[in-house]
């Protein structure tokens, strides 16, 4: 599964939204992660950095996020609020 969490990092570079479309086409990464549909649904609308962090953090680790990963899913939450910051500064 090391192949699908390079080729979101890739289009993640992109647009999040994007790797996460890929993600849930070529994979079962979001649906395995995640209990329900909703949450990946919001996340894609609302936080799509933190979503899609956290199905990859989940995908590397033994299916859970802990330790370390978690500070990669709060960074990218912060990426996410600066680009909302961002975006009403302007």
């Amino acid at each position: 599964m090391t192949r699908m969490a390079c080729l979101a990092a890739l289009l993640a570079l992109i647009s999040p939204r994007l790797a996460l479309i890929a993600v849930w086409l070529f994979s079962d990464i979001l649906s395995r992660s995640m209990d329900s549909w909703v949450l990946p649904l919001l996340g894609f609308f609302l936080l799509p950095w933190t979503t899609l962090a956290y199905a990859v953090m989940w995908d590397i680790g033994s299916n859970e996020v802990y330790g370390f990963e978690w500070f990669v899913v709060v960074l990218a939450f912060l990426a996410d609020l600066g680009t909302y910051a961002g975006g009403r500064r302007r």
